[in-house]
C-alpha cells in the first residue's frame, strides 16, 4: 500500500485516511452501543470509548499495512 495518497496535488498520509474511516465506524458503533444500553454495564464509559476507538484504528491500520 502506498504511504501517501494524492488528492488534487495535496499528499495525505495513509494513516490519516485510516483515522477518518475509523472515526466514522466508531461514531456509528458508539451510537448502536449507546442505544443498546451497554454503557450502563461498563465501569468507565469514557475509557471504554477510547479503547474501542484505539482497537478500531489499530485493526484497520494492521489490515492495510500488513
Amino acid at each position: 500500500m502506498p504511504r501517501e495518497l494524492e488528492f488534487q496535488g495535496i499528499f495525505f498520509p495513509t494513516l490519516l485516511i485510516i483515522l477518518i474511516i475509523a472515526a466514522a465506524i466508531y461514531w456509528l458503533l458508539d451510537g448502536v452501543l449507546a442505544r443498546a444500553g451497554l454503557y450502563r454495564h461498563v465501569w468507565h464509559a469514557s475509557l471504554f470509548r477510547v479503547c474501542l476507538f484505539v482497537c478500531l484504528f489499530s485493526a484497520l491500520g494492521l489490515m492495510f499495512y500488513d
